[in-house]
């Protein structure tokens, strides 16, 4: 177990006077050199020597961040924009784990136009946003963004159907109901080529992007021009479009009668947490709505608020639209506040610097924009409320739940980090394993795992179990000595723990090499494997052996929902009402779900490779290459000659001989052995 003091403020606490009082960027460390937060401040001094004041004067949060860190360092900067910069650079890159995130509403569905395909395409979407689409939105039920294309797709006769979709049309020669009712161009069947669709689609974007009288006008001339030439038919259908968008734009009420074009943003909060609400109006026009429930590390104002929110929102924004190939700005003209931060010059000046033209940042004083913020604030307040009614005890429970599991198992320390290892398999064939991570009671999806057992079947669930975590914390022990290797190891940055200037930087859990986070840097406070007693000492066994000491074991049977622990002859018993047998099981059933997913996905290409056996002179390499060129045996059967002979080290003759082996033909040629036979 670990030291329960290993954590205290006190054995980090930088020398007093060693910290500078010029303006920086600060982070602080976990023992396992992971960066768990990052801030600036305009007197590092006073800010830092803030964090190591009474632990029972600071705010929950902070005193969480602060006993958990090992280590603070920070690097001096000579400008507000360039700590601006570096903050964000480093939150992006560490996503620390005590740090603000405002990431997209993956709840409410938005209207994605895939800019970055050769052919777009225009749908409903909900998740994180991607970069080579544009996105419109969010709206707030999906049947709103279908209405709205049924609506527009008359005039922007945009494709909207799915990849798999798109393909077999223009296989069979034939265009989809959507074609036929001209409610699509149908680029699958060549009506229109890439660049007269990809028109369409960008025309589609600008009108919803607010361009909308442009495209009007330009559609009432071409009516009149029809009319002149005695085209009545033409001028008829462009008399309903027209009408068409009329009824999309009084859909969208104007707001600004100037035609502005500005994001509006206003926040509500309380002393834990703060909710944030965006309205984009683009030519005077809602064009969409956003909106995060955040929780606080540390005592906040509005002020303060607004310049993380605006440096991490744009930042991310600008990011995303750096490899779109449109001329979305990241950054509007103006930004609304409800107040100026404090260093509001070095803020405009970054955010312009995204946009490429002059920002302004202000605060409405009367007329429409007085009021439109208002409605914002009033918004958030809104959203604010439903917030608290639905996550009242989310927090506490989650809090609750570790606090029962340190108790229930004896640990020294609530099991911020959380692992667990479940095996699947059909009667032994096609073992497979995952590991899923939990901090702070949530799944991180991003550091999930999963592994093919190289045993098999031999030794069953147990040996299996033993082979992971042996293969996992080997791994750990092997990149914790590489970070600490002379030559590869940290820099002595003596007492002050300041990074100097022109230094390359160490970074913790970050391959040197590739840049990207070491898949086994941080080690569990509690490794959870799915199973009994058995399972449990298997586990155990294997750590000790390794020398992993302070990295707790239990398991969680599925028969009663026991909880097991290594040498223990009787299991520990959970109430069934228990918040930290609830989060057991949800920690427990995420990696029977992950490895179920694995493993199906693996019989399904073993399944494949089966079929792909029986083609003659069809090596492995040239198998694996159909198999991630179209990505299941029923697309290879539905795929043309043409396409197979297109793959390297494929020609007529190989392709013809797939094609025969798999639809149960007899082929004239075997396959040639070409460059990927093996």
């Amino acid at each position: 177990m670990r030291d329960p003091v290993s954590n205290d403020p006190s054995r980090y606490r930088p020398a007093p006077g060693s910290i500078p009082e010029a303006p920086g960027v600060y982070r602080f460390s976990d023992p396992h050199g992971r960066v768990i937060y990052v801030g600036k401040a305009k007197s590092l001094r006073q800010r830092l020597n803030s964090y190591f004041a009474d632990l029972t004067g600071l705010h929950p949060r902070t005193r969480q961040m602060v006993t958990t860190a090992a280590k603070v360092e920070w690097t001096v900067v000579t400008t507000e924009v360039e700590a601006l910069q570096l903050e964000y650079n480093w939150i992006k890159e560490f996503d620390p784990r005590f740090n603000v995130r405002y990431r997209d509403d993956k709840t409410y569905p938005v209207l994605a136009a895939t800019m970055n395909e050769e052919f777009p395409r225009l749908h409903v979407y909900r998740g994180p946003r991607r970069k080579g689409v544009r996105y419109f939105g969010p709206y707030a039920h999906a049947w709103a963004i279908r209405e709205t294309l049924d609506l527009l797709l008359r005039v922007f006769p945009a494709r909207t159907c799915s990849a798999g979709v798109f393909k077999r049309h223009g296989q069979i020669g034939r265009p989809c109901l959507l074609g036929y009712i001209d409610k699509c161009s149908a680029p699958c069947v060549g009506r229109v080529d890439a660049d007269e669709h990809r028109a369409i689609v960008e025309d589609f974007c600008d009108f919803l992007s607010g361009r909308t009288d442009h495209l009007v006008r330009q559609l009432e001339r071409k009516m009149a021009d029809a009319s002149e030439q005695l085209e009545f038919e033409r001028a008829a259908r462009l008399r309903d479009d027209i009408g068409a968008l009329r009824r999309a734009m009084e859909k969208q009420a104007v707001v600004l009668g100037d035609g502005t074009d500005a994001d509006v943003v206003a926040f509500a909060e309380d002393e834990l947490e703060a909710a944030v609400q965006v309205f984009h109006v683009r030519g005077g026009r809602v064009r969409g709505q956003r909106g995060w429930v955040i929780d606080k590390v540390e005592p906040t104002d509005t002020a303060q608020l607004v310049e993380r929110f605006l440096t991490q929102f744009y930042g991310e924004q600008a990011a995303l639209a750096g490899s779109a190939d449109d001329a979305t700005q990241p950054v509007p003209r103006e930004i609304l506040v409800p107040v100026l931060p404090q260093e509001s010059g070095s803020l405009v000046e970054w955010l312009s610097r995204l946009r490429g033209s002059r920002v302004q940042l202000r605060v409405p004083q009367r007329g429409d924009k007085r009021a439109l913020a208002e409605t914002v604030a009033r918004n958030a307040a809104e959203a604010f409320t439903q917030h608290k009614l639905r996550r009242a005890g989310d927090l506490t429970a989650r809090s609750a739940a570790l606090q029962e599991i340190q108790d229930a198992l004896g640990l020294d320390s609530a099991p911020l980090r959380i692992e667990c290892i479940d095996v699947s398999h059909v009667q032994g064939s096609n073992v497979v394993a995952s590991l899923v991570v939990f901090e702070d009671g949530l799944a991180r999806k991003s550091e999930y795992r999963r592994f093919e057992v190289r045993g098999g079947a031999e030794g069953g669930d147990v040996a299996a179990i033993a082979e992971v975590v042996r293969r996992r914390f080997r791994r750990y022990l092997a990149e914790t000595s590489a970070e600490t290797r002379p030559g590869n190891g940290e820099p002595d940055h003596g007492e002050s723990g300041e990074v100097p200037a022109g230094v390359p930087e160490h970074r913790p859990g970050i391959d040197p090499e590739t840049g990207r986070p070491r898949k086994f840097a941080y080690p569990p406070n509690l490794l959870v494997v799915d199973g009994g007693q058995p399972q449990v000492e298997a586990a155990a066994d294997v750590l000790a052996g390794l020398g992993v000491t302070d990295v707790a074991v239990c398991g969680l049977a599925k028969r009663l929902e026991e909880v097991w622990l290594p040498a223990e002859p009787d299991p520990v018993i959970l109430s069934r009402t228990s918040e930290g047998l609830y989060l057991l099981q949800r920690v427990r059933d995420e990696a029977h779900r992950f490895a179920i997913t694995y493993h199906r996905q693996r019989r399904s290409q073993s399944m494949v490779a089966s079929e792909l056996d029986a083609v003659p002179g069809l090596g492995p390499a040239r198998r694996a290459a159909l198999l991630k060129h179209f990505g299941s045996l029923r697309k290879i059967k539905a795929a043309a000659v043409d396409e197979i002979a297109a793959l390297p080290g494929f020609g007529p003759r190989t392709a013809a001989a797939v094609l025969a082996a798999l639809n149960g033909e007899q082929s004239t040629e075997p396959a040639a052995a070409g460059q990927g036979a093996q």
